[in-house]
């Protein structure tokens, strides 16, 4: 099997995947050259350091559950996810066509769930810094209220949504380049805000029961109402500022 070094080094694989693409339908295709030149540059994705310890967002998320998240959940993701992409490696490198389709739902699964954890830590934080007060004025606060009229009415129907999902999912808030508007949306499973919806995130809620069974068992409602406490809104100005200007 090559090594994980050669899925983003060697341009003989990436060349195959466009020329066994007419094999392909045109959306595995372009998948399986998007997966094997976007690995990082060490040839593997990790499990990204947080910016804080276990216990700092006690008590809206406990330490065991943060460390059963990102530890163990998170960490099967990023483990899950190097794996296919070895196999799509070798895959393309033999041309087997239906290797490369029928590993698809693993990457999008896999990849999905390293991208938007990754997306959660950062927009994460202490609620006693500063960083966890909503901005009295800015880029963000206007974008808020022009989409629902206020930060609380935002909060209202980020969660209403979050606690809707039916199943294991995402709530978001993301930026619609098209229109120039934040919205709120849901994805289920893993399946990222922008792949699936084209709306680029801002701020993502896993409700997920790996991420509040610990502390809210099944009661859902009661987590995403606080998590809110623990909320990055720097982190999530920045991703608002970064996406407006394309």
């Amino acid at each position: 099997m090559s090594s994980a070094k050669q899925i983003i080094l060697s341009p003989a694989l990436r060349a195959a995947v466009h020329v066994h693409s007419s094999k392909l339908n045109p959306e595995a295709a372009k998948l399986a050259a998007a997966y094997l030149s976007s690995a990082p540059s060490g040839g593997k994705h990790v499990l990204p350091d947080l910016p804080y310890d276990y216990a700092a967002l006690q008590p809206a998320i406990s330490a065991e559950t943060m460390e059963l998240h990102h530890s163990k959940h998170h960490n099967t993701y990023v483990t899950n996810l190097n794996v296919a992409l070895e196999k799509l490696d070798e895959a393309v490198s033999t041309s087997n066509v239906s290797s490369i389709i029928s590993l698809q739902g693993a990457l999008k699964f896999n990849g999905g769930g390293h991208v938007n954890h990754t997306l959660f830590w950062e927009n994460l934080c202490p609620k006693d810094s500063a960083a966890s007060e909503f901005p009295s004025s800015g880029a963000l606060k206007d974008a808020v209220e022009e989409r629902f009229g206020s930060f609380e009415n935002m909060k209202k129907e980020v969660s209403a949504l979050s606690i809707g999902v039916q199943g294991s999912g995402w709530g978001w808030l993301g930026y619609n380049a098209g229109t120039g508007r934040i919205e709120a949306a849901t994805c289920p499973n893993q399946d990222p805000l922008q792949a699936a919806t084209g709306l680029i995130p801002l701020l993502g809620i896993d409700v997920w029961e790996h991420a509040y069974y610990v502390d809210y068992r099944n009661v859902r409602p009661n987590y995403v109402n606080a998590i809110w406490d623990v909320i990055n809104w720097d982190t999530v100005e920045e991703r608002l500022v970064k996406a407006k200007s394309g």
